[in-house]
């Protein structure tokens, strides 16, 4: 029998090429958690949104009732609400957390490169996935963060590997685990709630008649999904009468998305209009809103919900615009604010800049550079490693290295995670769950180059020779 230790040893020695990316993508997420801690502590890697998932967590591990504030949480779904308390918050350690998620960067590393490998198989792409999303900065960034896009991303790539295998073994029991990890996925982040739908047309569309599971694979899909996300609006509704998956939903289109129309048309800024609403707390809510002190929850959120509708549907050319200029956002922001912060080198006034929307997007850029030239430089550091990668991924996805099936699995699910997270709200980090897909393409640029070269090559070395 085979001892783990040989067995070990043989995969390393199998796979030496992904040691190397390996290595570096530890140290460099290492290094950003050490320098946060050495000059923040765990102040900035615990601030924000992580707070509101930490509550429910440390309340349902306590004391049974997944609860915050003495109501039943609609908001946060509880996926990372529960991995932050048992990785580590139950103890109050910020850095354990943050150790483990590193791990998971790592898992998830070892993931794209197997990704990477179905899509373009018979050259070096996975090594070179391996080696771009090591490197890549949201990916680094957010493992020194107690925030879901770490283990979100991990079991989006979890999804994708097993879809792709079921595709090369055509076994639903594959499929069927592809659809947990999607589960899982949307209970830690909620944004990919609506993927299973995309995702079961793929299927029919791909799939052969004659294999007998362009129908029967897309309804395993969806059965297995559909319950599992309906049981937590179940939940929810049993609870509060709420019957979405989460509130924030809600809460998105009434303080973002029908909030920036609404200034722009009052020709006001988004935080100024957001205050006005009753932003961000049910103190401010209730003062703007009186007449709701005695509405229960549902009450509140059908109605943010009926508001934000009337508001986008009477202005849909403005809200279109918003939304796209969301989507630029999300795609193109270079997240370097955040790492600044983390790293105890944000501006001292801690103003961000208007939005783009408000501003204009030139308009915007000249004016942060003059007011913040520190972050403007880290900026330009960032986006010269983001627009190549996008640049080369594009050459991956249009060039003939790569399987079409995957690419097309891959290229519809980072599209759909642009699109969705586009509006008011949208900010650089919800790129997160794109910038696998992005390094694998990326790869596949790489390959397509490389094969061009070699190419122009040999067909100068005849020339060469005649002289």
């Amino acid at each position: 029998m085979i001892s783990p230790r040989s067995r070990l040893a043989d995969w390393l020695q199998k796979h030496r090429d992904i040691l190397p990316p390996t290595a570096v993508g530890i140290a460099l997420r290492l290094v950003l958690m050490l320098a946060a801690f050495t000059l923040t502590g765990t102040t900035v890697m615990t601030q924000g949104d992580t707070s509101s998932y930490l509550q429910p967590g440390l309340n349902l591990i306590l004391h049974g009732a997944y609860a915050a504030n003495g109501l039943p949480e609609i908001d946060r779904t509880p996926g990372y609400p529960i991995f932050l308390v048992l990785s580590g918050m139950l103890f109050n350690n910020a850095l354990l957390v943050v150790t483990i998620q590193i791990a998971l960067s790592l898992i998830s590393l070892l993931l794209v490169r197997n990704i990477a490998r179905k899509t373009f198989p018979g050259s070096n792409a996975a090594t070179v996935a391996a080696w771009l999303y090591a490197c890549e900065p949201i990916s680094i960034l957010y493992t020194s963060r107690l925030m879901p896009e770490t283990l979100f991303v991990l079991l989006i790539l979890a999804m994708i590997d097993r879809l792709l295998a079921f595709y090369a073994s055509s076994k639903l029991s594959t499929l069927a685990l592809a659809a947990l990890m999607l589960v899982a996925a949307t209970y830690v982040r909620p944004v990919s709630y609506y993927l299973v739908l995309p995702l079961a047309l793929a299927l029919t569309i791909s799939l052969s008649p004659k294999s007998g599971l362009r129908w029967k694979a897309p309804i395993l899909l969806l059965i297995v999904v559909i319950p599992l996300l309906a049981a937590w609006q179940m939940r929810n509704r049993l609870e509060t009468g709420y019957s979405g998956f989460s509130s924030i939903v809600e809460q998105n289109l009434y303080f973002f998305q029908s909030a920036e129309i609404t200034a722009e048309l009052n020709h006001q800024s988004l935080p100024a209009m957001q205050q006005r609403l009753g932003y961000p707390d049910e103190a401010s809510y209730l003062f703007a809103h009186p007449e709701q002190r005695h509405w229960t929850q549902s009450q509140r959120l059908h109605y943010m919900h009926t508001e934000a509708v009337r508001v986008l549907s009477q202005n849909r050319l403005l809200y279109l615009k918003s939304h796209l200029t969301g989507v630029a956002i999300v795609a193109f922001t270079p997240c370097a604010a955040e790492f600044l912060e983390l790293i105890n080198a944000f501006p001292s006034d801690g103003q961000i800049p208007a939005r783009i929307i408000n501003e204009g997007i030139f308009a915007s850029i000249r004016g942060s550079a003059a007011r913040y030239p520190g972050m403007a430089a880290v900026k330009v550091l960032f986006e010269l490693y983001l627009l190549p990668l996008y640049i080369l991924a594009i050459r991956g996805i249009i060039g003939k290295q790569g399987i079409k099936l995957p690419i097309f699995t891959l290229t519809g699910i980072a599209l759909y995670f642009l699109i969705i997270s586009g509006g008011a709200q949208a900010v650089g980090r919800y790129r997160s769950p794109v910038m696998p897909e992005l390094c694998i393409f990326a790869a596949g640029g790489c390959m397509v180059f490389r094969k061009q070269r070699k190419g122009e090559a040999k067909s100068l070395r005849p020339a060469l020779m005649t002289l």
